[in-house]
């Protein structure tokens, strides 16, 4: 198995999307921070369907990160990334460092606005303006056809989409289901940081989403009480400090008091101290 070719440079990796486009192909792009588990290979494969051509990006991205968060300390692994890249046919990686992606003097950031305010933007003021332009510069440097996320970073999407639409960028973006764990809990890079006590805790978590999802489908349309479900089944759990639940529709940051459609159920919780982040859609 040989591995994927290994861009650092932006202009070679622009050559090689423009020529594999130019010879009538398409590409699909995978922005990830690497550390790379089986939802980010689920993407791949998607594109790998989807695509004649496939290129990862792997970069811990510093903007994202605010000066208390886990930048230094989070999980790096170029070699295993490429290999675990390699097996699901991904054919190029761009794994630039830190000073091509913002050489000296770069001052420029994208604000998405009311989108990238809430919920994880109150918690992490600077965190959406720091994915919004970085993935701004990677769908200019590598200016794929279709760009996949996870839906297990649901408001990243609706910011990353609100983004494409505003700025008119010319890029489908594809919204991968989570990918979870036996026992429910979201896969996540950070899930490394869990000692085995807090990995069991974590499970509240989806354990949360999943009681909800269940009074959804007995009839309950009652954000407030949806929340209250999920809340009561996380702080249950010792261990495990509740950040929020909301109750949105589908595809937005709106707060219905009644859902009339689909909608996604978000929490987030720190377990130790480790943050973690998920969510269940729910149809009409």
């Amino acid at each position: 198995m040989s591995l994927p070719l290994l861009l650092a440079e932006i202009d070679a990796t622009r050559e090689w999307v423009r020529g594999r486009q130019r010879a009538g192909e398409t590409v699909g792009l995978i922005p990830t921070m690497g550390a790379l588990h089986e939802g980010h290979l689920s993407l791949a494969k998607a594109a790998r369907r989807d695509c004649d051509a496939v290129i990862a990006s792997v970069f811990v991205n510093p903007t994202q990160f605010a000066p208390s968060e886990d930048f230094n300390r989070y999980p790096r692994d170029l070699n295993q990334d490429a290999q675990r890249l390699a097996a699901v046919g991904v054919d190029a990686v761009f794994a630039p460092a830190v000073e091509t992606m913002y050489p000296p003097g770069a001052a420029t950031s994208i604000d998405v606005g009311p989108v990238a305010r809430l919920f994880e933007g109150a918690s992490r003021p600077t965190h959406f303006a720091g994915v919004a332009t970085v993935v701004a510069k990677l769908f200019t440097i590598a200016p794929a056809d279709r760009a996949y996320f996870g839906q297990k970073d649901y408001q990243q999407t609706v910011v990353v989409r609100r983004m494409v639409a505003d700025l008119n960028l010319p890029v489908e973006v594809v919204i991968g289901p989570t990918v979870r764990e036996p026992d429910g809990l979201a896969m996540s890079s950070r899930n490394a940081y869990l000692s085995p006590d807090e990995r069991q805790r974590a499970v509240a978590l989806s354990r949360g989403l999943q009681a909800a999802q269940r009074l959804h489908a007995a009839g309950e349309r009652r954000a407030s009480t949806l929340r209250e479900c999920v809340k009561n089944v996380v702080e249950a759990a010792s261990g495990v400090e509740l950040q929020y639940v909301a109750v949105l529709r589908d595809g937005t940051m709106d707060e219905p008091e009644v859902i009339e459609g689909p909608a996604v159920i978000a929490v987030a919780a720190k377990v130790g101290a480790t943050r973690l982040i998920d969510n269940v859609r729910v149809e009409s």
